[in-house]
């Protein structure tokens, strides 16, 4: 085992001069290039805001919203720090990461970190199946609940295996926007039924306490926002969005470093674009859980899931809303599943050339490999469902996990923004302040729950 860190990989090839690009200026054509941000709401805003939000909000009341909005905000600062490196360097996330010091075995102890974290969230997944099989079946369809995970597994694989990019971030953008629209609504009718939110409500949701178990909140701080999965996965959708194509390699030029801060311009404001609309949600889903199932005194378990979650609608739209609650629970969950199925197969294929297990020969045969996996990922989590059942165990399962490869992603980031920031990319000291709070932020929550656990 070597405690040295490999050489950085090989630099991406010279980006053809077709590709290379000056970033837009004015913001409508800067709104015009965001798209990865999306995605990765689309991804977001699914089982933590579904499922772990309102379990937090059943269980803590108002006592965690200032939790909840720093959980979202945080995280962006280590979000826009992976996707510099990869913007200026066409770096993905592992190879990234395979950069961090420490003890090695083939790649950095990092990377085998983020393995069993991986792993992990395979069980996550596997509940997204399962609550929207759980979905259609109250919906309606009669069949087993079982029959329609394999379904589900198998609508997932062909239309990724035929799909692109632009099919994924338009799939992703409308699955969001109508779920949240309609959670947004119910937030605002909220005010005319019995369950209103009082000025005593947000005073008690901004004092700053934690609960005596914080197991709940933890999930929920490690799923809500930008999880640990969508840290890593937000990279690879820059790079095929072309970002860094667009910017081309390094080469000291007054050129480049023009189109690497334009582009990063671009970048941060995808970020920010996607952590309001994921914040707008996630806050949402968590005051109808806090206002009505805290109230009613509303668990969300394995058994009863659905119905608990659908009390959120039903007591401010009315018994009528159940259908309208069932399609927006399809099409949130849905969109992290399909979103996490077309990640985890760019992922796995990275995976393979970082670990040394194979090479491509083009990006024709990466393609080809990709497409395989968008088969094999949804076959392995659909079997996880049919085998174990209980979404919301499974679901937690990989929270927890996603919790926990947080810290270590937040100190790896700001060890890349010191040691890997280009001359033309660095930031200003408030930036740096932000990253520090957000990195020991993250840090703290980790170290809370080790304490907590062992306790």
């Amino acid at each position: 085992m070597s405690t040295h860190p490999t050489p950085p990989p090989a630099a991406p090839a010279p980006a053809p001069a077709s590709e290379l690009r000056a970033a837009p200026t004015d913001l409508g054509g800067i709104l015009r290039q965001i798209g990865p941000g999306l995605i990765i709401a689309a991804a977001i805003v699914g089982s933590g805001e579904l499922i772990v939000t309102p379990k937090l909000g059943a269980s803590a009341g108002f006592t965690l919203l200032w939790f909840i909005i720093l959980g979202c905000v945080l995280k962006v600062f280590i979000q826009v720090e992976l996707g510099r490196v990869t913007l200026s360097k066409g770096l993905s996330t592992l190879e990234t990461m395979n950069l961090v010091p420490g003890p090695r075995v083939v790649v950095s102890w990092l990377l085998w970190l983020w393995a069993v974290m991986f792993a992990a969230t395979v069980f996550q997944i596997a509940g997204m199946v399962g609550a929207v099989a759980s979905v259609l079946a109250i919906a309606g369809l009669n069949v087993s609940v079982k029959v329609l995970a394999v379904g589900i597994g198998l609508g997932t694989a062909i239309v990724l295996i035929l799909g692109r990019y632009k099919l994924i971030e338009s799939a992703s953008t409308w699955m969001v926007v109508a779920f949240t629209a309609c959670t947004m609504v119910a937030v605002v009718a909220l005010q005319f039924t019995p369950y209103a939110v009082t000025a005593a409500n947000l005073a008690e949701g901004f004092s700053f306490n934690l609960p005596p178990s914080f197991t709940v909140a933890f999930a929920a701080f490690g799923i809500i926002g930008v999880g640990a999965s969508e840290l890593i996965y937000y990279p690879y959708w820059c790079l095929e969005k072309g970002y860094a194509r667009h910017v081309g390699r390094p080469d000291g030029t007054p050129a480049w470093d023009e189109r690497a801060r334009g582009w990063m311009r671009v970048l941060r404001t995808d970020a920010w674009v996607s952590c309001a609309v994921y914040t707008s949600a996630t806050l949402a889903f968590y005051i109808l859980g806090a206002a009505i199932l805290h109230a009613k005194k509303l668990d969300v378990t394995n058994a009863d899931m659905i119905p608990t979650l659908a009390h959120m609608y039903q007591e401010t739209f009315g018994a009528w809303s159940l259908p309208l609650f069932l399609i927006g629970a399809v099409a949130v969950l849905y969109s992290t599943i399909f979103v996490a199925t077309a990640s985890n197969a760019r992922l796995l294929t990275d995976a393979l050339v970082v670990f040394k297990v194979r090479t491509f020969a083009s990006d024709a045969e990466r393609q080809r490999t990709v497409r395989w996996l968008c088969a094999i990922v949804p076959a392995a989590w659909t079997l996880l469902y049919v085998i174990w059942g209980s979404p919301v165990t499974l679901v937690f399962v990989g929270a927890v996990a996603q919790g926990m490869m947080i810290p270590f992603l937040a100190l790896a980031a700001l060890w890349l923004h010191y040691t890997h920031t280009e001359p033309a990319l660095r930031t200003g000291l408030v930036w740096r302040i932000c990253l520090w709070v957000s990195a020991a932020s993250m840090s703290a929550v980790g170290l809370y729950q080790v304490v907590t656990t062992f306790k």
